[in-house]
């Protein structure tokens, strides 16, 4: 199987397939392969914080043309997999000097596809294109020559959670804040602040983490319930067991400066069944006085001056390393951002720098790790500054 995720969060996600059983995981670029059986299909859909879809391969060819590519598409027995009832969709992915036009190669794909069921069933005998909901998705990846067919197990993407009832302007996607949270080794067991929290998603996903809640509850299907081959009672089993889901042991805490980002923070958490867990308030990072807690750990999204701005946005991240300087002493801060004159008006040296995508833009996660007095001084009280990577 292939399970699709964000650049950055390839290592993160091959921990998480470890971890659920997954066998020969091997981190690809935007992706990890693994093996595992029907149940480890279920549960990397219900249960990985860092995986946007998961694929299950099950043809592959070398075609040189577009016509060859028909051929081999035709030449597979897709009644195993589709009726004429069912309603298909395809995505594809070109990676080719040889098919440049992946519209076309789109279009080819689908027309063997349904030339399958024509010669078999007559000429208005055939199952329907859908672009949106489709019971079956067909995933094809082209690669120089290499044509790989896949089923995609998902349907929606999995940052898709089902809990987001409501949103402040560009939030970050679910999963790049769940792979922030799990680089920054955030598990529950510290305090975890995030002061600009826009609509919640770190706090929401923070909290699923912290109570271990797998993501994919939220969600009313998934692709592969609509396979040949659904087993509906392995599939309750795994969605009902919430045996290992838990309290947190250590506060969750978000702020903003915008009564109405927090309150369609609450409303997400409140969608998310997490609210409980979460300490929320209106408060502008300048308002800190004092950390609410001896250590922890924040993690936060600040504006980055394009599609979402402040009046001044130097003295918005000045303003975040005083605060961080003065208030949040033995603190560990990870904090994303794109630009990197502003990263340097924060006036603090980083110790980690993570290359991450958000949505289109090439950005970094820093971390910070805020001490009292000198760098020399605080190494030599056994303090430990990790290497940049």
């Amino acid at each position: 199987m292939v399970a699709k995720t964000l650049k950055g969060l390839e290592a993160v996600l091959a921990d998480e397939l470890r971890a659920l059983g997954a066998k020969n995981v091997e981190p690809g670029r935007r992706m990890v392969a693994f093996e595992g059986d029907l149940e480890l299909l279920y549960k990397a859909n219900l249960c990985c914080r860092t995986a946007l879809r998961i694929l299950k391969p099950f043809y592959s060819f070398e075609a040189s043309d577009a016509d060859e590519l028909y051929e081999h598409v035709k030449s597979f027995d897709w009644g195993s997999l589709l009726t004429l009832a069912k309603t298909f969709s395809i995505d594809i992915v070109v990676n080719s000097d040889t098919f440049t036009h992946s519209r076309f190669a789109t279009y080819r794909v689908k027309d063997a596809i349904v030339d399958w069921f024509v010669d078999r069933y007559g000429s208005d005998k055939r199952p329907r294109v859908r672009l949106d909901d489709a019971d079956v998705r067909i995933n094809v990846h082209i690669h120089d020559r290499t044509v790989t067919l896949s089923l995609d197990s998902s349907g929606e993407s999995l940052h898709k959670r089902g809990w987001r009832v409501a949103q402040t302007e560009a939030p970050i996607n679910e999963v790049l804040a769940a792979g922030i949270l799990l680089l920054a080794g955030y598990d529950g067991s510290q305090p975890l602040l995030d002061p600009m929290c826009g609509s919640g998603t770190f706090l929401v996903e923070a909290a699923m983490i912290a109570a271990n809640i797998n993501p994919g509850v939220y969600r009313k299907n998934f692709s592969f319930e609509h396979w040949p081959d659904f087993d509906a009672e392995l599939f309750d089993r795994l969605w009902n067991d919430d045996s290992a889901e838990r309290d947190p042991a250590q506060p969750i805490m978000g702020a903003d400066i915008s009564p109405a980002a927090v309150d369609i923070a609450r409303r997400n958490l409140r969608a998310a069944g997490v609210a409980k867990y979460v300490d929320l308030q209106c408060r502008a990072m300048s308002q800190w006085e004092e950390a609410p807690a001896p250590q922890g750990m924040i993690v936060t999204n600040p504006p980055y001056g394009e599609r979402i701005s402040a009046p001044d946005m130097d003295a918005l991240y000045e303003g975040i390393g005083d605060r961080l300087k003065h208030v949040f002493v033995d603190w560990h801060a990870w904090i994303i951002g794109y630009h990197e004159e502003y990263f340097r008006k924060i006036g603090l040296a980083p110790s980690t720098k993570i290359e991450l995508l958000n949505g289109s833009l090439e950005c970094q996660l820093r971390e910070y790790i805020i001490f009292a007095g000198t760098k020399r001084d605080f190494r030599a009280a056994g303090g430990r500054i990790k290497e940049i990577r």
